[in-house]
Formats: structure tokens, C-alpha cells, sequence
């Protein structure tokens, strides 16, 4: 289990962070980029899961400039709640908040970022515009086909689902067009498809890309 830290940004923000640690020495650092439900359950046990698997992981609430200690359910409220926060909650700051968490678990050597949802997007941008990302996982980021022009700066791995509603299948096609270099992986699934909290969870697209992003992060960060 992981504990809760308070991080300082360039800023000079104060921001949560959930952090937990692995049994043993760290593979690597790896920020983990919320979905647009906060810090909450799930992105908790997910960052106890990465440090189970041997990463010092860390959370930064990405959220709290606009609100702090945003946690949201899988529903039409919580949806409706996150999308607002993050019309308000800008990249740059997003990406502020990535480089105080990376600078959290410096300790542990090279350092991942892998997101969720906006954090998926969150990921994309960092693999393109900050300095000492190792490499970058991003799950259906839906924002991401607004980023196409911008090339990622290390390894980058990518997960969408074929059902996803809110990114089109031509927006995949162009990812891979316009970036080669990048890992493409399409499931028969759709939007939060890793989520075990949302109807749209999908066990063995979730295991699969899970299996796939712990090679590639044991790969780029070891």
C-alpha cells in the first residue's frame, strides 16, 4: 500500500501525490497519469500494482490546482464532474506536474510516464516535450490526435480499443502514419478498457496491454 506525499512544482505549486514503493530496489521510476476521475480507487491500485512489480510509482493529483482531493465515481455525474475539471486544467500545467513527480522518484533511476484516459494524453505530451522521460505508455488518450504534430522524444507505446466511441479508428491510422517509431496496439475493446470499476472493462484486453507495458517498461527503464 501506498501513502500520500505533497509535491512542489516549478511553479511553486503544492500538489498530492500517491507514491508506493516495491519490496525491493526500484526497476525504475514511473509516473502514473490519472484518467479524468482523479487520484482515486482505481489509479491508487494501479500505482500499488506497478510497485508490486517493482517500480517506485508515483500519482500526481493533477487536478488540484483546479480542485484538490478530486476522487470520482464511474458514472454519468463523475463524467460529467471530470470533463469540466479538465477543460480547466491545462497541459502545461499537467506537464509541470509530471516533472515534480519524475523529480519525486529521481532515486530510482530512469524514469516512465503511463496514463490513462486525459492521462494518456498527459503521457503522449511528455514523451514529447520533457526532458528525461525514458519512455511513455499512453492508454486512449483522447487528445492525442491533437498532438500528432509533435514527435515523442523516447520509446513510446500506445493502447486503443476498436470500440472506443470517443477516438475514431482514423485517428489510430494516423498515429502509426505519422509515427512510425511508435508501438501501436489495438483491442477488440473499448474507451477505459483497463478500468475494473467501468461496464467498459475488458479483462483480456486489460491483462494483455498490461503484460505488454511491463515488457516494454522492463525494457526501456532497466
Amino acid at each position: 500500500m501506498g501513502t500520500f506525499v505533497t509535491l512542489q512544482t516549478a511553479d511553486k505549486q503544492s500538489i498530492a501525490a500517491y507514491l508506493a514503493k516495491p519490496a525491493g530496489k526500484p526497476r525504475g521510476g514511473l509516473v502514473i497519469c490519472q484518467e479524468i476521475f482523479g487520484v482515486n480507487n482505481h489509479i491508487r491500485k494501479v500505482v500499488d500494482g506497478y510497485a508490486a512489480d517493482g517500480f517506485l510509482a508515483i500519482a500526481p493529483a493533477l487536478f488540484d490546482r483546479v480542485e484538490k482531493n478530486v476522487e470520482l465515481q464511474y458514472d454519468q455525474a463523475g463524467i460529467a464532474a471530470g470533463v469540466a475539471l479538465m477543460k480547466q486544467a491545462s497541459l502545461d500545467n499537467a506537464l509541470l506536474d509530471v516533472r515534480a513527480a519524475m523529480a519525486q522518484v529521481a532515486e530510482a533511476g530512469k524514469t516512465g510516464v503511463l496514463g490513462y484516459c486525459w492521462g494518456g494524453t498527459v503521457s503522449w505530451a511528455a514523451a514529447c516535450r520533457v526532458d528525461g522521460v525514458a519512455a511513455a505508455v499512453a492508454y486512449y488518450g483522447g487528445g492525442i490526435g491533437n498532438l500528432l504534430g509533435e514527435k515523442p522524444r523516447c520509446p513510446i507505446l500506445t493502447h486503443f480499443g476498436n470500440q472506443d466511441q470517443s477516438i475514431p479508428m482514423d485517428v489510430v491510422e494516423k498515429v502509426k502514419a505519422g509515427h512510425p517509431d511508435a508501438i501501436v496496439h489495438v483491442y477488440d475493446a473499448g474507451h477505459g478498457f483497463n478500468c475494473d470499476e467501468r461496464g467498459s472493462y475488458n479483462a483480456a484486453s486489460a491483462d494483455l496491454a498490461r503484460a505488454r507495458s511491463i515488457e516494454f517498461l522492463n525494457k526501456n527503464l532497466g
